[in-house]
């Protein structure tokens, strides 16, 4: 029996997205902007804002303090260095720029910007990022650190970043080939189209709107009378190929569809990417869907599941079914 083993492109993916990184908030793009400064301004800098014992013990291993303390001069040279020293602390965005409350500065590293405000609080950012990072020097101790240390450590933060980007895109693809896979249905009765919404006119002669939206992903609603809609179809679509989270992402469908329900919706469906999955077993982890649908069938454009999709999709929106279909 063959022996099958799916491309690596995540990973290769991964490589360049990493290479991308390097340049702009690791180690090399630190040594960059140091390289263009006057030694003495950042040294200076940092003696104001760093214990002394932290700075020597850096020194002790022939370290330069701003591999872990960030200097006001520094990051005006490159705001985007903001991002370096939130990967040493091990912060994702989300709970450095949220949970911590810092998000007035995120655009430091999203951007490159800096403005005034943010110009004026350098000080008081870097004398906190200085406590966490000695906080962080004393956990270690001083026996361990190395540049490589410090390299490592900011890396095992970007992993979960570029996963976690990752799967927001593949779950926006996944998302939009659904989108395309109704829009193929419905094309000759669209009146207006677009990448996020289609508007049909039914044969009752009455509006459907078919939206590319979040909570759900995807919304099917009728128009009743102006400004007042029937909610027909919520679609969540969990894109993710990793089958042992397959039930955590059925899990936040089911949260989405219980809300659909309460909001009325007659039909509430769930697109999953892993074609060999037990839909008996989700059914039971999501009793709030109606309808499971793998995307690659919906993709393929026949057979049973396809079929199924088709003539609910032409059903509930009241259109009049194409002759092929």
């Amino acid at each position: 029996m063959a022996i099958a083993i799916p491309a690596p492109q995540l990973q290769v993916d991964f490589a360049f997205a990493l290479e991308q990184i390097r340049d702009t908030y690791l180690q090399d793009a630190l040594s960059k902007v140091v390289a263009s400064l006057d030694i003495t301004a950042i040294d200076s800098e940092l003696a104001k804002l760093v214990p002394h014992d932290s700075l020597a013990e850096l020194a002790g291993h022939g370290l330069r303090g701003e591999l872990m303390f960030a200097a006001p001069c520094i990051l005006r040279a490159n705001p985007r260095l903001l991002g370096y020293y939130r990967l040493l602390l091990g912060f994702s965005q989300k709970a450095f720029y949220g949970a911590v409350g810092l998000g007035r500065f995120k655009s430091m590293e999203e951007s490159g910007s800096l403005s005034p405000v943010q110009a004026g609080q350098l000080d008081d950012l870097c004398s906190a990022l200085a406590s966490a990072a000695a906080a962080l020097l004393e956990g270690i101790g001083a026996k361990r650190i190395s540049r490589d240390l410090l390299d490592d450590l900011a890396l095992l933060t970007v992993g979960p970043q570029l996963r976690g980007g990752y799967n927001v895109r593949a779950g926006t693809a996944g998302i939009a080939r659904v989108f395309e896979a109704i829009s193929g249905i419905v094309a000759h009765a669209a009146t207006r189209t677009g990448p996020q919404l289609i508007e049909l006119m039914n044969a009752a002669r009455r509006r459907v709107i078919i939206q590319f939206a979040s909570d759900p992903d995807i919304r099917i609603r009728e128009e009743m009378t102006p400004k007042n809609l029937r909610n027909i179809i919520a679609i969540e679509v969990k894109a993710g190929l990793d089958v042992s989270n397959i039930h955590n992402r059925i899990g936040e469908a089911e949260k989405s569809h219980q809300k659909a329900k309460a909001d009325g919706y007659v039909e509430r469906w769930t697109v999953i990417n892993i074609d060999r999955a037990d839909m008996t077993v989700l059914g039971r982890e999501s009793p709030s869907t109606d309808r499971f649908y793998r995307l690659s069938q919906l993709d393929a454009g026949t057979g049973d599941e396809y079929q199924d999709f088709y003539n609910r999709v032409v059903a509930l929106t009241g259109i009049v079914g194409t002759p092929s279909g």
